[in-house]
């Protein structure tokens, strides 16, 4: 049986908000003190129906069977009580008795049972990554049957989208309903949701009365909010400002290696980034020290893979050579001319266009350093910031280079990085990768039970995927979170799920 102990995650922070109720006959003042966060995002929400967005959990609405455990990446019950399997294939899940969704119904495996069958419905990835046959539910009894043995199943039920909402309530999409701390009061798409207690939650009622959730891509807005007293909490300020919040009694800040990964994507349908060399021409071009100690202030790692290297998979890789230099050797490899270290094919200059987004503040700065570099041996990027960044890498065919920060392990198994990211039909597949081996190597992955043997296809995957440079991993950047000194009880949890808790306070003096 595998089983885990309950752990409270904590991200958010405070404002306090006096209420007066004055009586006329005495003109005495009784104050009732209500406790208010407000929590400033940096990514938009145009949608919080938890099938499709990640808000819900992380403002504390609703929660999945099996939550993560920051501090060693291990899965623990949340919903479930426990869950077991003899083979990998049938799973049998115990759904915690007393819990009350937010308009009284009670928890029930019929009632998680119908809510993954909507998230399936909804979101075709969910429908991909859990790869369920069939459900059957009896009290609190869940039986859950896979198509194939999956021995890592229990860690997919932590994403965000496999959150559990009753079924039965109306717009999902504007009100969700579901188990946790808070429930909704209010939604604005893509400016604010607003929460509010939710008495009888059943691991005990939020220290807050009320939470605002609220969205700006601009960092130095965040900044400005925090300042101005219009966030009790931010979401990634500024890195240079850290230096000055530090000092300042009237803040904290907090910063840790999160599971993220920047990288450059390659389109690999591109007529160059099918080859090999190309990419890995690109791959030597970029500066990863450059943007680790001055476009990011030191706030990250370099990243020689996409997982850090304390994963227990992660693989001894070869030292790689980087610069101009090596750069233009690639070039050279892939036929192209390097005549006084300028880059042409049959005469002709180079262009590429590169896509990025705003909500990671240093990705144009990083866009521009390494379109400057390219300038240098005579390649023309042209850098363009696109909006639905996700649907555009997918969708989209005229790209060449985009740049992206996914989280890379969410639920401490590489199996879900590689199914949806290198395999033909992979939900988040943007650099087009058809790679027969490789998706021989990720296959064998889900069905085989045995943790060495695990390991071991993952290392091979990786290597493999080194090898080809489909992606290249530039550093794993800090989770950055700065607030007014009377939050207390934060944690910066690395799986950038666990925000708006019930342990959330603020001091009241």
């Amino acid at each position: 049986m595998v089983k885990a102990s309950r752990v409270t995650y904590v991200v958010a922070c405070s404002a306090l908000l006096l209420f007066t109720a004055c009586s006329s006959d005495t003109n005495t003042t009784n104050q009732t003190e209500l406790k208010e966060a407000t929590f400033l995002f940096n990514f938009p929400s145009q949608t919080i129906d938890p099938s499709l967005d990640y808000t819900p959990l992380r403002a504390g609405v609703t929660e999945t069977l099996v939550k993560l455990n920051d501090d060693d990446l291990s899965i623990e019950p949340w919903l479930a009580e426990d869950w077991q399997s003899e083979d990998g294939q049938h799973w049998t899940f115990t759904i915690r008795s007393e819990v009350l969704f937010h308009n009284g119904e009670p928890l029930t495996a019929e009632s998680v049972k119908q809510s993954l069958e909507r998230a399936m419905e909804q979101n075709p990835g969910v429908m991909e990554v859990l790869n369920i046959d069939y459900m059957e539910a009896s009290d609190q009894t869940l039986t859950i049957v896979t198509n194939e043995p999956f021995p890592q199943f229990p860690s997919e039920l932590v994403h965000p989208n496999a959150s559990i909402l009753e079924v039965g309530a109306s717009e999902p999409e504007q009100r969700p309903v579901g188990t946790g701390p808070f429930m909704v009061d209010s939604f604005v798409a893509n400016s604010a949701l607003d929460v509010k207690r939710f008495d009888e939650y059943w691991d005990g009622a939020a220290r807050l009365d009320q939470a605002r959730f609220t969205f700006n891509e601009d960092e130095s807005a965040r900044l400005s909010a925090l300042k101005s007293g219009g966030a009790d909490i931010v979401y990634r300020p500024p890195v240079d400002s850290l230096t000055d919040l530090e000092a300042d009694p009237l803040y904290k800040t907090e910063s840790v290696v999160g599971l993220r990964t920047h990288e450059l994507i390659f389109n690999t349908r591109n007529e160059w980034f099918e080859d090999e060399s190309i990419r890995k021409a690109f791959d030597a071009l970029v500066d990863r020290e450059e943007l680790m100690n001055e476009i990011m202030s030191g706030q990250a790692v370099l990243a020689n893979g996409p997982f850090l290297p304390d994963f227990e998979f992660t693989p001894e890789y070869d030292q790689k050579d980087t610069g101009k230099e090596t750069a233009l050797a690639w070039f050279e490899e892939a036929g192209f001319e390097t005549e006084n270290e300028v880059v042409t094919k049959e005469g002709e200059p180079l262009h590429f266009t590169l896509v990025t987004y705003t909500s990671r503040a240093e990705f144009p700065i990083l866009a521009q350093a390494l379109q400057s570099k390219a300038k240098e041996i005579g390649i023309t990027i042209s850098i363009e910031v696109v909006d639905n960044y996700e649907e555009y890498l997918l969708q989209e065919e005229s790209w060449d280079i985009g740049m992206y920060s996914p989280l890379i392990a969410p639920r401490g198994d590489a199996s879900y990085f590689l199914n949806v990211s290198f395999k033909p039909d992979g939900a988040l597949n943007f650099s087009k990768v058809d790679h027969p081996e490789l998706t021989s190597i990720i296959d064998e992955l889900d069905k085989t039970i045995d943790e060495s043997e695990r390991n071991q296809l993952i290392e091979d995957a990786l290597l493999l995927i080194d090898q080809e440079t489909y992606y290249s991993y530039l550093v794993h950047p800090n989770i950055v979170v700065a607030m007014n000194d009377r939050v207390e009880n934060w944690n910066t949890s690395r799986s950038e799920y666990y925000m708006l808790t019930n342990e959330l306070d603020v001091d009241g003096d």
